[in-house]
């Protein structure tokens, strides 16, 4: 004997948390949707202005009740099913029967889903460019700050905060591309793919693509069905920004040590011990760090998910995508919202940052540099003499503080036989952490000149971002303003 659908198993495990979901995330967009279908099918000669305008009717009262007038009902599939059965009987059989004239609930579940995910991926746009307003004032801020840059997770040479900044606001910049990327991505309609063959009316598929928004259509009536792309793109969007992210994480907290001393996170961030009255913990970045990993185990599950699957209709892309996406968006939004209220509070200790840039022998290439230009040695020579001095200082407990041009001819001699051509000026200037960072003037280099030049162009960068992202935000509401408009005229 075969049990009635569904099994109580089913319904709890699969449908009612996919209702929950739809109720959530798709019940606005759909609405939207069978408004936008109605128009375009009575302006394509389909159905009667006189259907168009119950249907529109129909949905404007669904509108009005609000998505907790339409709770999941034993028997009924999806969210789909229950409202269009409320059309059907607020508008007739023979009028609300044809709102799924040229559509099938493949194109509509894609096309709800990708307007739900655009939303949230301009939320997430937005809270990058928040984050690369924060860190721009800081970077300006620090643009003479000097500190110890590290390789290796060693001292290696002098920079500013500002240099190190400028190196985020460029990773923050192409996360920034990439999202613009996945929402163009996600923005193009499937509408009119139907089950996957497209229809055989003659529909216009680019009219209902207007009126819900999209910038594009998808051609291929195969790719609007099977394609994932824009799935994966977001979930990769996503990936790339916490990657980023999270080494960045890695690097401010090393600098938050007692040992290191290089920043002062605010007060409001930081949660004292139950038991140890000097601690200062700074548990806002390891909150990130645990919710940067967060946002990549949900990316990750879209991208495993999407690996292995039919290229056609199949649910791994369709309702069972949605949470793990949705959830990869909201996690990565919370650690930009936070890292963002970090960089406005944040501060430095500049002149212990300052005394420890040239401590660790981080002048030291300069100083071969040096040589080069004025005892006129190749750099490999230059730079085993340097080598020799600080292998020697080293050894004798000297620390790179007190170094002295005797010790350097001292070690020309072991190298080249002879002393070199260098004055006690030119040898306290190469050693100098400010003069280091000075003469680095070039492209993208160290000196404040250099790194301002670089962060106009960050700024540059930020304020076309900003741009785009009102633009794309003013076109969604044009295209509501339109099928408001069109909806009203056949509601009327």
């Amino acid at each position: 004997m075969t049990n009635p659908f569904p099994h109580p198993a089913y319904s709890q495990h699969v449908l009612q948390p996919a209702y929950a979901d739809a109720q959530a995330y798709l019940f606005a967009p759909m609405l939207d949707a069978h408004d936008a279908h109605a128009v375009m099918l009575a302006g394509c000669g389909i159905i009667t202005a006189e259907n168009a305008a119950a249907i529109v009717r129909a949905v404007a009262a669904i509108r009005a009740a609000g998505v907790e007038s339409y709770a999941y009902q034993p028997g009924i599939e999806d969210i789909f099913f229950r409202i269009e059965g409320e059309i059907i009987a607020q508008a007739g059989a023979d009028y609300g029967g044809n709102l799924q004239l040229a559509r099938s609930r493949n194109d509509l579940g894609h096309a709800l889903a990708r307007m739900a995910l655009r939303r949230r991926v301009l939320d997430v746009s937005e809270r990058v460019l928040a984050l690369r307003t924060a860190v721009m004032a800081q970077a300006r801020r620090h643009l003479n700050t000097l500190m110890p840059g590290y390789t290796h997770t060693q001292p290696a040479q002098p920079v500013t905060f500002a240099h190190y900044l400028a190196g985020v606001l460029t990773f923050l910049a192409h996360d920034q591309a990439r999202l613009v990327d996945a929402y163009a991505a996600t923005n193009a309609s499937p509408l009119g793919a139907a089950a996957l063959t497209g229809t055989g009316f003659p529909i216009d598929r680019q009219r209902v693509a207007d009126l819900l928004g999209f910038d594009s259509v998808v051609a291929s009536t195969q790719h609007a069905i099977g394609g994932g792309e824009y799935l994966t793109e977001t979930a990769f969007a996503v990936q790339a920004l916490a990657v980023d992210l999270s080494r960045m994480t890695h690097d401010l907290l090393i600098r938050a040590t007692q040992e290191a001393n290089a920043l002062h996170i605010d007060d409001s961030f930081i949660q004292i011990s139950s038991i140890m009255p000097q601690k200062r913990n700074p548990v806002v970045l390891e909150h990130l760090r645990a919710r940067l990993s967060r946002a990549l185990g949900y990316a990750q599950t879209v991208v495993t998910q999407c690996h292995n699957i039919p290229y056609g209709d199949t649910q791994d892309i369709e309702d069972e995508i949605l949470p793990p996406l949705l959830n990869a968006l909201a996690a990565i939004e919370e650690c930009l919202e936070l890292y963002t209220a970090f960089f406005e509070t944040l501060a430095l200790n500049e002149a212990h940052l300052a005394a420890r840039a040239g401590e660790g022998f981080t002048t030291a290439t300069e100083l071969a540099d040096t040589l080069v230009r004025t005892a006129g040695l190749p750099f490999r020579l230059a730079h085993k003499v340097v080598a020799g001095m600080v292998q020697e200082a080293v050894r004798s407990g000297v620390p790179s503080t007190q170094l002295t041009l005797a010790m350097l001819q001292h070690a020309a001699r072991q190298v080249l036989g002879s002393e070199v051509a260098l004055s006690e000026a030119q040898f306290q200037q190469a050693l100098d952490p400010a003069h280091f960072v000075q003469v680095r003037s070039g492209l993208g280099g160290v000196a404040p000149a250099a790194t301002a030049a670089l962060l106009d162009s960050a700024q540059a960068g930020i304020d076309d971002s900003t741009t785009w992202h009102a633009a794309a935000l003013a076109r969604l509401a044009v295209a509501n303003e339109r099928r408001g408009a069109a909806t009203a005229a056949y509601a009327q």
